[in-house]
């Protein structure tokens, strides 16, 4: 996450430890998003269509990035925490395939 302010915090995804800071009152929403990933790639990897952790990443990506497109939005929505979110996924998706 951001390096602006907050803690450190380690997470897993696929059983590989990543260590990333999020802010303190954004630090259940990241547990949440991590365990979303998590269940995504690990899908994605018992399909035995995908090998590289890489691929599973990016196919997970894809098909995050099209639940969200698919979503009707109703009511009110605020573009700032959704721009927020968006970003965040960004820099733990840009962790994961960091080497």
């Amino acid at each position: 996450m951001s390096e602006k302010a907050g803690r450190s915090l380690d997470v897993s995804i696929m059983g590989r430890s990543y260590k990333v800071t999020c802010a303190d009152e954004e630090r259940e929403a990241l547990l949440q998003a991590v365990a979303y990933l998590d269940q995504k790639m690990n899908e994605i990897k018992s399909s035995g269509r995908v090998g590289s952790i890489e691929r599973i990443a990016v196919m997970a990506a894809l098909n995050i990035t099209h639940e969200f497109l698919a979503t009707p939005v109703k009511g009110d929505f605020n573009v700032a925490s959704l721009k927020r979110r968006i970003d965040a996924m960004q820099e733990t998706l840009d962790e994961v395939l960091a080497p």
